[in-house]
């Protein structure tokens, strides 16, 4: 199967797209709040652990090519791309 090449954006939009008609009805509530769900951009297909480790893995295993993109339950924000942190001294 060839690879295709999705940008950051197409896959973050692409997984919020999963996320809003339909995943979110069914994953928000008490006991998921905080966990993380972490969902392959391609299929639709996600998982839910406190980390989002455990199902990154299943999904990759399942599928080396996925592009996975990771959501903090009940949360606006999970991760945050951008460049290197500059430590300095005080």
């Amino acid at each position: 199967m060839q690879s295709i090449f999705w940008s950051v954006e197409e896959v973050a939009s692409r997984a919020q797209q999963f996320y809003e008609n339909g995943i979110r009805q069914n994953v928000e509530h008490s006991d998921n709040i905080g966990k993380m769900i972490v969902i392959d951009a391609e299929t639709g297909e996600y998982g839910i652990d406190p980390t989002g480790v455990e199902t990154a893995l299943k999904l990759k295993q399942k599928n080396p090519n996925a592009r996975l993109f990771t959501i903090r339950i009940g949360y606006d924000v999970a991760v945050s791309f951008g460049g290197a942190m500059e430590r300095t001294a005080k």
